[in-house]
């Protein structure tokens, strides 16, 4: 649910910095980012001056669980930044340097320790050559993280500790140079078409060096013709050629060789582990321009060491540094650069110094000790934390201003329930604050510095040193007591708290060391474990403590080696311990007997066994009670990086307490038709909480900094259902929730009404919990507790009542703040909302807004820059550091509004407000696309939402009554009457309306243009294709913003960057014939197939041009489209991107015909190039392609790859509907009518668009049909009818011949989507009239095929069907159960209801105006305005109404032409009216009357 969930992070980081021990470096091709990857998992991008090397850590990607090893280019396109990195488990991931998205994550079974990235000759990108504790090289693609081929040995295969990929000088092909472990050198010549399927690839030749545990190995890139390998006791030099030693040097004494490089042919740089670097000058036999080369080595003439780069007075280091040796180019000189990263977190930088070769031969002739160099620069994070003044924001920073030096934060838990946030800190003791509250107070300036004691704050005093883990079991599971909380310590304790009363209710005293790790046993267990929690401690124990018996039930302690995870046989009573040496322990959790020890294979095999047995019960119960999450989140957990568990709360959204929480409230909605259930079950399941705050700590010796997950989904949900919840029945009628129609009214007034209360119940648990409160609270502690807060709002309120007091009269008994106060108190959903928007506004560009957003919808501004994340999937994330802000220059010229008290600050202070400022209007939308895209899609959904509430708005009430006091001043109103209070109030709703509707277009719309206007060329462009993904999304909010965002980026574009986008496209569009699957042939390598794609475009759109004449705007705008897709599955999600997109380019901008041009030859010229220039003309294949694909979305049956209801099924339906009018000349019309009717038909009581609460996928698809169709109705209402008809027609002789069908009639689309077909049509008589006029008949088949026949009988057309008859053409007479319509052609089609005929009579040569039977329904009179004509007609029958029946002319009469007939409208033309059975009445337009006798 990740990935389609928008979710947005931020940080807090707290005032002490991350560990860094750093153990691998890298620095980009262009200078401008530097990469450490450290011990405990993480990465750091620092940004990195070129000229100064001056950098500042800027973002944190957190992902991996092991130490990262290795880390490598991805790409050499100099617009890709991508990074590969690899961590010592086996994970590999590729990120993104911008913003630090993670694209693709693997975990293979294989180790690498050491990867180049090479680009070889026949590929258009870099290949990685992965080594490893393997004995093969495996060669990856860096962008799908698959394996391409493997090179194997044939001779003495082992691991292989060094290689080299090069291309020798003259040639084609490219060369794998490796040493394995055991020092035998091997060649691979590699040609360029090598796959996996074919044989192994073996190497050419192989030769034995006895050099052992090389580490690395480096061909020299000016001759090719040396060889350095470097070992930890000695390096060598080697001939390439036959592979003989030409020198070799030891180490220096009680250092060892780490690494080394070639720098020219002659020099080389050698590194060690105590951190330095030498540079060596080869002798005369190891250079191979040397006439000496590989002569004897001589004495004199030995490798002479130079130059030592070193740290001054360098601290003793607990592991060896990461260094590395980089090249650049800089204004066509060379540098070198020796990095190094080291365990304290360190980062030195030496520029290798450039000595000619003159001086090193004097030096060495004399032969003096070489030269010292420092490095030119050196930083840390602790270093840039500490530079920062004031420190970045900690979450609990107001506790700590009453202290000198902060307590650290050691753990937290938060409680989404009461929105309350549990923190225990190092000294042992546990906070507990209102969390949005708490951030609010951080992050925003508002009022609440003011006051001294807010927010509210509790502690429990317990623990004697650090608090290390907090547990609430009922989060888990709701079995558990609600008011438990557990902690466990650094002082061998675990405590059972109650949290409402604050008392200390147990103190398990069984471990012997610190409690690292408290988990829930599954819910399969015996009801005595299930009331237990598991807890774990450093003396590698596990102890199952009993809440309810306050004892311990098991402990379980003999194991030697540190638990590394838990897992439950709950059915064998079994509790599965893992140890780090891989050991298994299995004890009987009733009894704590020690069943067995496990090792080896057994071992491993028992651990998956629990897995598979684990996810077997998740699946089992489908309507999952939490067994699912629950066990698999407890066996997932290990114990390794912390970072990476913190996704399991957000992944497994079925949060179990909310769930439980509304169980009774679906079990009321149980007698609800099965649609509506199914709905709320949906709704139970996706909901999900607003807010989720997450300690992030990625060393045990850490801090904790907290991340805020703000899911916007989460938060939309609650604000509609709060919304809902207050809605009477008939509101809700009106959104479609519940049915209108008059029989089952009284059926559903109850459901209705069950509905209202279940969002009330949905409300209503913020009350219950207050009540548990007041019963658990015996010693009034949660009183004063309140009490405090309550203090704060009595000063509010004093203000409140004085103003009241001026404002209210004797006589008004109802007092002004219920009036006043809008419907919404201040629920926690709204505080999060409030927070959300303040951090993510664009505080700045727009004065007017700014204050608007301040004043009238009560926002706050930030006061320091956000610190900002980015969610990829997997849970890997990417996260701003607060420090990128250090070696920011703040520019000169930028406008920098002041804020609105004119004070005077402290310089340090003032530098933060203006940063603040530049970060919230500029900076923050220049960092990159995704957090652009998110954050925008985030604003306008949101701002949307507020919009469609009644007066949302974040003012507290005594500000709403300021507010309406001072419009009551303006309007000179004294708030006397009611009717003056409820305009001021209506008046106040709109300007808060307005006040949200304008913060949505300025995000959507005006942005880029003010953003450009400041700094041209930095903004980053939401994506486009994010928002294509969405363009269905379930929540529909979502939808309607990202399509709005879509539209106008699109716009924004013009027509050339949209022609670009549509080429660049073009070329993923997936080629259907009629029923091949999405992903055509599946291909071993994917990027032939997407050449074949190209090769079947005929138009040549399939090919990106980038073509020279390009204006410069256009340079940013699709970076995304440079590389080839390398895998399936993303050739897959290209495709499907491609079908919306240019679907949505197609119905919105295909016929971009600018009117506006006075000549028509101008116009058709216009026309011709936009066409084109749109590439969707008439002519076009694009067009074809597209509607193509789009109707293989509707039609294809549903399979495993493309389930039946899918958002991209959703999409192409949608799509289908809006651009029907270009996709129209490639369908088959009433092939896409009946497979819309088919999706429509199927959902019973589905409400309408404005209905936002998220529906089940099926009532989703049925909608946007629904939807579709009456688009297309309304863009092509006569191709609608006549294909109708034409079906209707099909159906009708199907009829008639029952015995030739197959299948039963009832079950055809036209039998079921009756109600839907005749919907559609009267909608379309509503809106389209004229167009309807002229095709009456087909419009009467499609109706009487819709009506039912008896109802017709009993009620008459007038009340079955009322729409169709405002026409005067049409006329139904009940006694002779006949049914008359006038055409246009001048026809007479009289249908006989009683024997389902219908016959047609020429009746006028032109259009008939108007017709009607007699009472009596013996006689017709008709009339044709045009013709100048009134006619009676007589129908004959045969003897006793059998034999033919007739219908003649008796009578006909002219009558006096009307006037410029063409001006008036043809529906009100003239009426025709019976006054008795023998006189009929025509009555004009003009008002005048004719009466005409049969």
């Amino acid at each position: 649910m990740v990935s389609t969930n928008l979710v947005v992070p931020v940080v807090l980081w707290g005032p002490t910095a991350p560990t860094h021990c750093v153990s691998s470096v890298y620095m980009s091709d262009d200078q401008a980012t530097l990469v450490t990857g450290c011990y405990d998992g993480q990465i750091c991008l620092w940004q990195v001056d070129p000229n100064t090397l001056k950098m500042s850590p800027r973002c944190l990607l957190v992902g991996h669980s092991a130490p990262v090893l290795c880390l490598v280019r991805a790409s050499i396109l100099p617009d890709n930044n991508f990074l590969v990195s690899s961590s010592e488990n086996g994970e590999m991931c590729t990120w993104d340097l911008i913003d630090g998205k993670c694209s693709e994550a693997v975990k293979l079974p294989q180790v690498h320790t050491q990867i180049q990235s090479y680009q070889t000759a026949n590929s258009e990108d870099v290949r990685l050559f992965c080594i490893g504790y393997y004995a093969e090289i495996m060669v990856m693609d860096p962008f799908s993280l698959e394996v391409i081929y493997v090179l194997s040995s044939k001779v003495k295969p082992d691991w292989i500790s060094a290689l080299h990929v090069l291309r020798p000088m003259k040639r084609k092909d490219d060369v794998v140079l490796a040493i394995t472990t055991t020092g035998t050198v091997k060649v691979w010549t590699l040609i360029g078409n090598e796959n996996k399927l074919a044989e192994p690839i073996y190497e050419n030749e192989s030769k034995e060096i006895r050099c052992l545990n090389a580490i690395t190995m480096n061909c020299c890139a000016q001759n090719q013709r040396t060889v350095l390998i470097v070992c930890t006791k000695y390096w060598q030099i080697y001939d390439a050629g036959d592979f003989t030693v030409l020198c070799s040097v030891i180490a220096p004494t009680r250092e060892r060789w780490q690494g080394g490089d070639f720098i020219t042919s002659d020099r080389v740089m050698l590194w060690t582990d105590d951190g330095k670097g030498y540079l060596y000058k080869l002798p005369a036999n190891c250079i191979p321009d040397n006439k000496e080369f590989h002569s004897k080595s001589v004495v004199r003439d030995a490798p002479y060491l130079y130059y030592v780069l070193q740290q001054p007075g360098d601290k003793v280091l607990s592991c060896p540094p990461a260094m590395k040796l980089v090249q650049s180019q800089r204004e066509s000189k060379t540098n070198h650069y020796l990095l190094r990263g080291d365990s304290e977190g360190f980062i030195s930088v030496w520029t290798t110094p450039d000595v000619p070769l003159d001086n090193i031969s004097i030096l060495q002739a004399k032969q003096m000790p070489a030269r010292l160099l420092k490095p030119t620069i050196c930083t840390s994070l602790v270093e840039a934390w500490a530079v920062m003044d004031p420190p970045p924001v900690g979450i609990l920073d107001q506790l700590s201003r009453i202290t000198d030096s902060p307590v650290k934060l050691t753990s937290s838990i938060y409680l989404p329930q009461q929105s309350r946030l549990v923190i225990g800190r190092e000294d042992g003791t546990i906070v507990i604050v209102p969390a949005t509250q708490t951030v609010m107070m951080q992050l925003l300036v508002g009022i609440k510095q003011n006051f001294s004691e807010w927010p509210s704050h509790q502690i429990l005093y317990g623990h004697r040193g650090r608090v290390n883990c907090l547990l609430c079991p009922s989060l888990v599971h709701s079995r558990y007591e609600k008011q438990h909380l557990l902690s466990g310590g650094v002082d061998f304790a675990v405590c059972l708290w109650d949290l409402y009363s604050g008392s200390l209710l147990q103190r398990f005293c069984v471990h012997a060391g610190e409690i690292t790790q408290m988990l829930v046993p599954p819910e399969t267990c015996s009801s005595r474990i299930l009331k237990c929690i598991c807890s774990v401690a450093s003396d590698h124990s596990v102890t199952l403590l009993s809440l309810q018996e306050r004892k311990c039930v098991t402990l379980a302690s003999r194991h030697l080696f540190p638990v590394v995870n838990i897992k439950w046989r709950p059915r064998d009573d079994f509790l599965i311990v893992g140890c780090s040496d891989g050991s298994v322990y299995v004890w009987q959790m009733e009894t704590g007997h020690l069943d067995r020890v496990l090792h080896g294979m057994l071992a491993e095999e028992v651990l998956t066994a629990c897995d598979e047995q684990s996810i077997e019960e998740g699946g089992g119960n489908g309507n999952g009670t939490g067994t699912g999450s629950g066990t698999l989140a407890a066996s997932e957990m290990g114990m390794a990086n912390p970072a990476v568990h913190f996704f399991r709360g957000i992944k497994s959204r079925n949060m179990n307490a909310i769930r439980h929480a509304t169980q009774r409230g679906i079990h009321q909605l149980q007698q609800l038709q099965g649609h509506n259930q199914g709905n709320f079950d949906f709704l139970m399941k996706h909901r999900s909480n607003p807010l989720t705050i997450q300690g992030l700590r990625t060393n045990p010796k850490d801090a904790e900094s907290h991340i805020l997950f703000f899911d916007i989904e989460g938060l939309i949900f609650e604000l509609h259902s709060e919304e809902y919840a207050k809605m009477t029945p008939a509101d809700l009628e009106a959104l479609g929730v519940v049915l209108a129609n008059p029989k089952d009214k009284a059926a559903h007034l109850d459901a209705s009404k069950k509905i209202s209360d279940f969002f009330g119940i949905v409300k209503n648990k913020a009350g219950d919990m207050e009540k548990i409160l007041k019963d658990k609270d015996k010693h009034g502690i949660v009183q004063k507790f309140k009490e405090k807060t309550e203090i704060v709002e009595k000063k509010v309120q004093a203000k409140v009542e004085s103003i009241q007091k001026a404002v209210e009269t004797q006589e008004e008994k109802e007092d002004l703040k219920s009036k006043i106060a809008s419907k919404l108190e201040v629920t926690h959903v709204m505080e999060v909302a409030q927070l959300l928007l303040s951090l993510l506004h664009s505080w700045g560009l727009d004065s007017h807004l700014d204050k608007v957003c301040e004043s009238q919808l009560g926002l706050l501004r930030p006061m320091v820059p956000i610190s900002f994340g980015v969610l990829s999937k997997g849970g890997y994330m990417s996260l701003l550091l607060p420090t990128w802000q250090n070696n920011y220059e703040i520019p000169e010229g930028l406008p920098i509004p002041s804020s609105s008290k004119k004070r005077d600050i402290r310089a340090d202070l003032l530098r933060q407000e203006q940063l603040t400022s530049i970060f919230t209007s500029l900076l923050h939308w220049e960092l990159s696309t995704t957090l652009t895209s998110n954050h925008i899609l985030a604003l306008v959904a949101m701002s949307n939402t507020l919009m469609s509430m009644s007066s949302a708005t974040f003012l507290t009430d005594s500000e709403k009554a300021k507010k309406l006091q001072r419009l009551a001043q303006r309007t000179d109103s004294s708030l006397a009457t009611e009717e003056e209070r409820e305009e001021l109030i209506a008046q106040h709703t709109s300007q808060i309306k307005q006040g949200w509707s304008d913060l949505s277009t300025h995000h959507c719309f005006q942005l880029p243009e003010k953003i450009e206007a400041l700094e041209p060329k930095k903004f980053k462009r939401p994506q486009v294709e994010m928002m294509a993904k969405r363009w269905q999304h379930h929540c529909i909010e979502i939808r309607e913003a990202a399509q709005q965002i879509l539209l106008g980026e699109l716009r924004r574009l013009g027509p050339r960057g949209r022609k670009q986008l549509v080429e660049s496209w073009a070329q993923y569009l997936p080629l259907y014939t009629h029923s091949e699957p999405i992903v055509q042939q599946q291909n071993a390598n994917p990027a032939q197939n997407v050449n074949s794609t190209n090769g079947q475009n005929s138009t040549g759109n399939g090919v990106a041009t980038n073509g020279e004449n390009q204006e410069e705007d256009y340079e940013e705008e699709e970076e995304e489209i440079i590389r080839k897709p390398s895998s399936l599955s993303e050739l897959k999600r290209k495709q499907t991107t491609a079908v919306i997109l240019l679907g949505v380019i197609g119905a919105e901008f295909g016929q971009d015909i600018s009117q506006d041009s006075p000549s028509h030859q101008r116009i058709t010229n216009e026309r011709r190039k936009s066409s084109v220039v749109e590439s969707f003309g008439i002519a076009n294949n694009l067009a074809r392609l597209t509607s193509m694909a789009l109707a293989h979305l509707l039609y294809a049956p549903p399979s495993a790859k493309l389930p039946q209801y899918t958002p991209l099924r959703r999409a192409a339906i949608d799509l289908l509907g809006r651009g029907f009018t270009v996709w129209e000349p490639y369908l088959d019309v009433s092939k896409v009518l009946l497979g819309l009717l088919e999706i429509s038909c199927d959902g019973k009581f589905v409400p309408n668009l404005n209905y936002k609460l998220p529906l089940t996928p099926q009532a989703d698809a049925c909608r946007t049909a629904r939807h579709a169709l009456r688009l297309i109705a309304t863009a092509r209402p006569a191709a609608f009818i006549t294909t109708m008809a034409r079906e209707v027609a099909r159906y009708n002789t199907m009829q008639q011949n029952t015995q030739a069908v197959n299948v039963p009639l009832t079950q055809s689309v036209l039998y079921r989507a009756k109600s839907e077909i005749l919907q559609c049509v009267e909608m379309l008589i509503d809106k389209m009239q004229a167009e309807i006029a002229s095709l009456l008949v087909e419009v009467m088949d499609i109706t009487l095929h819709c009506v039912d026949n008896n109802e017709l009988k009993s009620r008459g057309l007038a009340e079955v069907c009322p729409s169709i008859c405002k026409f005067n053409q049409i006329s139904h007479c009940a006694q002779t159960r006949r049914i008359a319509v006038g055409a246009n052609n001048g026809n007479l089609a009289i249908y006989e209801l009683r024997q389902n005929k219908c016959q047609m009579i020429p009746a006028h040569t032109h259009p008939i105006t108007s017709l009607a039977f007699s009472p009596d329904g013996k006689c017709l009179v008709s009339y044709s305005c045009s013709e100048n004509r009134l006619s009676f007609w007589q129908t004959s029958t045969g003897m006793f109404g059998l034999g033919q029946s007739q219908t003649r002319c008796t009578k006909g009469y002219s009558t006096a032409p009307i006037p410029d007939v063409a001006r008036l409208n043809p529906m009100r033309l003239a009426k025709l009216v019976w006054i008795n059975n023998r006189t009929v009445t025509l009555l004009l337009a003009d008002g005048s009357e004719t009466r005409f006798n049969v």
